[in-house]
């Protein structure tokens, strides 16, 4: 590293001298470094390493600049990490090329962190990429394990000032509470200033003490109020402080610029008042002010908390994983997966959890978590990591540790399956935070004017000044949309219908034309009427159709699994298994091969006539097509009563379909006289379609199995995968919701629209909360308590309006579409 810019440190005189990096006092020595005062090597180390990556804009970003790096650091202090039995119980995920851990930062703390810690990657290119997780102190890494060691990674962070905290628990698997309790205290503190304050100013409040021979008593009153508030504006109110002057460097005015200029307000007129024996000051509203506005931000920091806390642990994740019990296979919702449970995965499905492979080989598709879309070969005996896709024959594995549901909700949210698309309720709370700030500072400059000058009132123009800049707040307006879509999300999910996050709600709320898939979606998954057509199939050649048809998650294959009952699978090994979306399956059985699909894939002629009312499976064995399984599959009961909701709603329905075209004539009717249903439909015509239809200017909800229709999930506004008791997890969808459940979707897009309104209902509310609060304020009749008071009180409204409002618009729809469909 180059070391020229610095310059020999000097003694301390005696002016006050600040680090540059880290804003502590230079205690024992100024060191120089262009120009810049620092306390220790330390920080040179850190200024320089981010000057060479040219991230010293970083400085620009947070008034608490930086973090002295720990001064403990020794080199070797993390070879430990590297050892394969540490290794392995620190790291998330890893595929012998990239590494991705999650750790515990604990010394972040404001957003120039943030943006530091997102930009390691500039620090040393072998990290790929870095999500910092601002409420948990956490941060997702993703490196080139070849070019950078797990040591290595730490020691990166230790010499920037994030020395990541590894735990014992780490090691056991256990998840460490960790809560930062800094913010109760400063609760704490100012309510005891405020209290005692209160307490002191008593003979004020009811003008007692003006005797001259109480003066002395009303003197130290007044110190001991004054001694009292120095812990409330030195440390409660520094978050307010730190947050200004941040934003304030940024060149931006943010929420926290007001507050401070009104509690510096409120804390200087009382210092002006004590010092000159004109008044008692405004002590008692400067610590009541800070407490509240404290005690306000907590509630709503547990409250998010907690939304997302039933996001990720308490809400039904609807995918369940075939479990092998003594050789019987059953199907578990991933949630009940333990330890040791023997997990069966076929082609396309996703492992839920860490697993160790038991059978001899597998291809695991990682694209999921790390991007990387190459699959990789993993033999028997590996570790195989939660998030990975098998691609290829069935395998087994044993789960090694159980499910984390927060996990899988994070990947699902991965940047890589964010679709970038204009979110109209964000883009209104940026407007807001942007001009508010600078809205509310002018009216309070102008009231002030008016009162000072016009009305020569001095007194009442600094109270209304102060007043007007408490009372105002942005925060019920910009958390309006968080907490209705939190809500959303925790009501929906109690529905089984678990939606990826908060835009995926708001563009629901948009949909105005659904298509539908037919095979799977909205067929009964396990109830069809079957027959094969045919030469005389041997026992063996059933054991190789059982065996190739137990290897897919397709809703035909599982029909024609189950129809097999009485024909056990082969324990030899498939071979050479392939599978291709919209046409079939083949694979080596010993010597032979087997083909399962359509016509075209089989090398059957194609024949046209006697079965509208049936889909049909092709079957060759060797190259000689021995029949074809014919299968009426069952409607699901309640589609006549959805599809008429939905018509009801003003939606549109389509029918997108890879089979023949069956049931044309029963399904016209309920799609509607000018509904499009088309058949024989290859994956990239269902892509083409939906796109077809957004060309038009409609927004399209695409609904399928999220097997044969990744690409059309995808393209669509929102992609809903159907689940029945089956790992069809797909990224590229937006929602999934249980089949038994599919028959509300009427009713899910009526509640996204109710929370669209509830958003902005509470938008009203803030807003007239708001002129309210200034027309009070401008007049000089609100005091800087009662208007601190109301701040926070304008959220817990807003929180409590989006809660019962969300609550009340889901019983209003979901239930009374029940309702409908039970009585029909």
């Amino acid at each position: 590293m180059t070391m020229s810019i610095l310059t020999a440190p000097e003694a301390i005189p005696d002016t006050k001298h600040v680090c540059y990096h880290c804003g502590e006092d230079c205690r024992d020595e100024v060191l120089h470094a262009d120009d810049h005062d620092f306390c220790c090597d330390g920080c040179v180390t850190v200024y320089s390493l981010l000057k060479e990556s040219d991230l010293c804009q970083y400085y620009a970003i947070e008034a608490a600049q930086g973090i002295s790096p720990d001064p403990t650091f020794y080199k070797g202090k993390y070879d430990h990490l590297d050892q394969p039995d540490v290794s392995g119980k620190m790291i998330e995920f890893t595929d012998g090329r990239l590494t991705t851990v999650y750790w515990y930062l604990p010394k972040m703390h404001c957003s120039s962190c943030i943006w530091l810690l997102e930009h390691l990657y500039r620090l040393n290119p072998a990290v790929r990429s870095s999500v910092v997780n601002f409420p948990e102190k956490k941060a997702r890494i993703t490196f080139n394990a070849g070019a950078l060691r797990l040591s290595d990674l730490a020691a990166l962070l230790t010499r920037i000032g994030y020395e990541p905290y590894l735990s014992m628990d780490d090691l056991s698997g256990k998840k460490a509470g960790k809560w930062n309790r800094t913010r109760l205290y400063k609760i704490g503190i100012a309510g005891f200033a405020f209290g005692n304050i209160m307490m002191l100013s008593f003979p004020e409040y009811f003008h007692l003490g003006q005797n001259t021979s109480d003066q002395n008593l009303r003197t130290l009153f007044g110190v001991l109020n004054l001694a009292l508030s120095m812990p409330v504006l030195l440390y409660c109110a520094g978050d307010f402080y730190k947050s200004a002057w941040s934003a304030l460097k940024g060149r931006y005015l943010n929420i926290d610029a007001p507050i401070a200029l009104a509690l510096s307000c409120v804390f200087l007129i009382s210092i002006y008042q004590l010092a000159t024996q004109t008044g008692p000051g405004y002590l008692d509203s400067f610590a009541g002010a800070v407490f509240f506005m404290l005690v306000g931000r907590y509630f709503q920091d547990k409250t998010y908390a907690g939304v997302s806390f039933d996001r990720d642990y308490k809400s039904y994740f609807p995918i369940a994983i075939s479990v092998l019990n003594d050789g019987a296979e059953t199907r578990k919702p991933i949630t009940e997966l333990r330890k040791n449970d023997r997990m069966l995965v076929r082609n396309e499905e996703l492992i839920p959890a860490d697993a160790v492979l038991q059978s001899a080989v597998a291809m695991i598709d990682y694209s999921f978590v790390s991007g990387e879309s190459q699959a990789v070969e993993r033999r028997k005996g590996d570790t195989i990591y939660a998030g990975g896709k098998q691609k290829g024959a069935a395998i087994e594995l044993e789960v090694l540790r159980e499910v984390s549901q927060s996990y899988l909700t994070q990947l699902w949210n991965n940047e890589a399956f964010t679709r970038e698309k204009d979110d109209a309720n964000k883009s209104l709370a940026s407007r807001i935070n942007r001009y508010f700030s600078l809205t509310v500072l002018g009216i309070a400059v102008i009231t002030f004017a008016i009162w000072f000058w016009v009305n020569k009132n001095p007194e009442t123009a600094f109270l209304a000044f102060t007043t007007t800049l408490l009372v105002a707040c942005p925060c019920a307006l910009l958390l309006s949309s968080t907490f209705t879509n939190g809500n959303l999300l925790s009501v929906f999910s109690r529905n089984r219908f678990y939606p990826k996050n908060a835009h995926s709600i708001e563009r629901l709320a948009q949909i105005d034309a659904v298509v539908f898939d037919k095979t799977g979606t909205i067929t009964l998954p396990d109830d069809a009427e079957i027959d094969f057509t045919g030469e005389s199939l041997t026992r063996e050649e059933l054991m190789m159709i059982k065996t190739l048809v137990g290897q897919s998650s397709h809703p035909l294959s599982r029909l024609i699994a189950k129809h097999l009952t009485d024909i056990p699978a082969s324990r030899r090994v498939l071979t050479g298994f392939s599978e291709t979306s919209g046409k079939g399956m083949a694979a080596q059985w010993g010597a032979r091969m087997v083909k399962i699909g359509s016509p075209g894939w089989v090398g059957a002629a194609r024949d046209n006539a006697g079965h509208q009312q049936s889909s049909r499976v092709y079957v060759a064995v060797d190259d000689v097509v021995k029949g074809y399984f014919t299968i009426r599959s069952k409607y699901r009961p309640e589609l006549p009563e959805t599809l008429a909701a939905l018509h009801q709603a003003g939606i549109r329905t389509y029918l997108l379909s890879g089979d023949r075209p069956t049931d044309r004539d029963l399904l016209a009717p309920l799609f509607g006289q000018h509904a499009l249903l088309l058949f024989d439909q290859k994956p990239g015509q269902k892509l083409d379609f939906v796109r077809g239809l957004q060309s038009e200017g409609r927004h399209v909800l695409m609904v399928g199995d999220g097997l044969n229709d990744a690409g059309a999930l995808r393209q669509s506004d929102v992609g809903l995968a159907v689940s029945d008791d089956i790992n069809n997890f797909s990224p590229s969808c937006d929602a999934i919701v249980e089949g038994n459940q599919l028959s509300l979707l009427p009713g899910y897009i009526a509640l996204a629209r109710s929370g669209q309104r509830i958003i902005r209902q509470s938008f009203a509310i803030s807003l007239i909360y708001n002129i309210l609060g200034l027309s009070f304020a401008v007049t000089g009749h609100l005091s800087p308590v009662i208007a601190a008071i109301l701040m926070p009180v304008s959220s817990i409204t807003i929180v409590a309006f989006t809660t019962l409002a969300s609550n009340a618009a889901a019983r209003r729809h979901l239930k009374k579409l029940t309702n409908v469909i039970k009585r029909a």
